[in-house]
């Protein structure tokens, strides 16, 4: 019905299907070159993206109790599809990621010390634990630089940082349509080193593994990355 209006004549004709795009790949030089032009927390945000196969928000919106750094793993809560993941945390990013969340720790206590320092939590758990809020292992891994007024509540506090800001900062220095998403790339280097699919749909919370299927069309090899046993007699 359009316009209130029934239209006739519509029945046993099929929907049109969604045509599936191959997604922008970047190589390792290529992420080696986006990663290379960015420093201080663009850099650590993106590393953290590509590294762990998290999407912009996942990794904004990462609490400093989401680290496991004994576990080298990451909690996802409510990522894709409102589901919850765990995922790998470099070992490379261990000790960057201690030192940003020391400087972090510095900032949060100065907040605290002028009355401040609360943070917004979801679905009512601030009324749940009416301290958590202020406590540190709730607050953002990456925080604003800046207060502001947060317009749900009135109250003052630091919201994650601006995601457009990270965007804008990753479109510098390469000639492909280079996104946060595009660090994506990290789905298709897994395949290529021999991962399988199945371990890589749930690094990036795919529900159906036809979705992470589309990274293995860009592999560097043919034949949707199966990796032929010829070599492997030959060598025996």
């Amino acid at each position: 019905m359009v316009l209130g209006q029934p239209i006739e004549g519509l029945k046993g004709v099929a929907r049109a299907k969604t045509r599936q795009k191959i997604p922008v790949v970047l190589t390792r030089e290529e992420v080696q070159a986006v990663l290379q032009g960015l420093d201080g927390l663009y850099w650590l945000a993106a590393c953290l993206m590509y590294g762990s196969g998290l999407r912009l928000m996942e990794c904004l919106r990462l609490r400093v109790m989401n680290l496991d750094f004994l576990r080298c793993a990451i909690y996802v809560h409510n990522g894709k599809g409102g589901k919850d993941r765990v995922v790998t945390l470099s070992d490379e990013l261990i000790v960057p990621l201690q030192r940003h969340l020391e400087n972090r720790r510095q900032t949060h206590d100065k907040d605290l010390a002028d009355g401040l320092g609360s943070v917004y939590l979801p679905h009512a758990l601030a009324r749940k634990y009416p301290n958590a809020p202020t406590e540190w292992a709730w607050q953002y891994v990456f925080p604003s630089s800046r207060r502001s007024i947060d317009p749900r509540s009135g109250v003052e506090r630091r919201h994650h940082f601006d995601e457009k800001a990270i965007q804008r900062a990753m479109k510098q220095g390469i000639h492909k349509p280079v996104s946060c998403h595009t660090l994506h790339s990290f789905a298709t280097h897994l395949l290529e080193r021999g991962m399988d699919i199945r371990t890589v749909q749930e690094q990036l919370g795919h529900e159906d593994v036809r979705t992470t299927q589309i990274y293995t069309h860009v592999l560097n090899r043919g034949g949707n990355a199966v990796v032929s046993p010829l070599g492997a007699v030959l060598s025996g």
